[in-house]
């Protein structure tokens, strides 16, 4: 281990994930078992540039390991964006004599971790933190378990409603450039149809994949689509364009929105939000650095940062056509 590091940084970046205390907890309470300090840094980069940091030590992180959010918060920082406001982060990691820095957070926290490391060659480790399950290096980011269950409970109980009126439901799931949480919900739930970025399914399919369903005696219908979804300009617009083109569906749409980033983590999510915070905190006192702990296979491994923000996650081809056949 590195006698050189005696104090590490955590903190949290981006949208808030379920996962991301537990994370926290096992940075924490790992800085303590190998008997170095950790320093807590409030409200990610903007928190590091306005010196909002405390010391955080085992009783610190206690009740955590269940709770959603984050308790370090995050806020997105205009200032670390340029220069001057990075040489602020630097010295205040500095005065706060912080050797080296955990960022659990997505692909733009990363990136702002590599801008900073080449600037002032500060040791940087990610803990991927995303319910979009979009970055390289990992089979799984902290957050994606949790908001699929979330996904489909509440598709679930719109189901209910689809089945005693007889409707069509649009479900608009987040995932602005991954289709990861539409995909998986939208076959856990029993969808009819899925859209998702990565498939251009095209509005003439759309209706032809609803007509068969109502020919072959489905009087209601679920359409989960991904935000990022590039069929229509937007979720509404599509239900413009059914309505119009079959209007023997009373169509309506449900943006499930925010709820599903908040919640109680899932057991997975807490289980592999402390296996990522231990290997982080030993890789970094083993001297490495520019690296994102992540899950491959069932093993936790390293990729370099700068893969995994310019890789891109590949949606599963084998759910696809799952989907396609739980469809007919």
């Amino acid at each position: 281990m590195s006698a050189s590091i005696k104090r590490i940084g955590v903190l949290t970046s981006g949208g808030d994930a379920p996962g991301m205390n537990a994370a926290i907890r096992s940075v924490v309470r790992t800085c303590a078992y190998h008997k170095i300090e950790c320093m807590g840094i409030y409200r990610g980069f903007q928190g590091m540039i306005e010196g909002d940091i405390l010391e955080m030590g085992p009783r610190a992180v206690k009740n955590i390991v269940n709770k959603g959010g984050t308790v370090l918060k995050s806020a997105r920082s205009k200032d670390f964006m340029n220069p001057e406001g990075r040489q602020r982060a630097y010295q205040n990691l500095k005065k706060y004599e912080i050797d080296a820095l955990v960022i659990i957070g997505g692909d733009g926290s990363f990136t702002g971790g590599l801008v900073f490391n080449n600037e002032f060659g500060f040791p940087i480790m990610g803990i991927p933190g995303t319910i979009d399950n979009d970055i390289f290096g990992t089979k799984y980011t902290l957050g994606y378990d949790t908001a699929l269950n979330t996904v489909v409970e509440a598709i679930d109980k719109i189901r209910d409603t689809a089945n005693s009126h007889n409707r069509l439901f649009f479900v608009e799931v987040m995932g602005r450039d991954a289709g990861h949480i539409a995909l998986n919900a939208g076959i856990g739930a029993g969808a009819e149809e899925i859209l998702i970025p990565e498939e251009d399914l095209g509005l003439e399919r759309l209706l032809e994949s609803l007509k068969k369903s109502k020919a072959s005696g489905k009087t209601s219908s679920i359409v989960v689509v991904s935000e990022g979804d590039k069929i229509g300009k937007n979720v509404f617009e599509l239900k413009d364009y059914v309505e119009e083109n079959l209007p023997e569906y009373e169509v309506r749409v449900s943006v499930l929105g925010h709820i599903q980033r908040g919640g109680s983590p899932s057991c997975f999510d807490r289980v592999l939000a402390s296996r990522l915070g231990v290997k982080a905190v030993e890789s970094l006192l083993e001297g490495k650095t520019n690296f994102m702990v992540g899950i491959q296979g069932d093993k936790i491994e390293l990729t370099p940062l700068e893969q995994a923000v310019k890789g891109k996650s590949k949606i599963d081809e084998e759910l696809l056509r799952v989907s396609d056949i739980m469809s007919t």
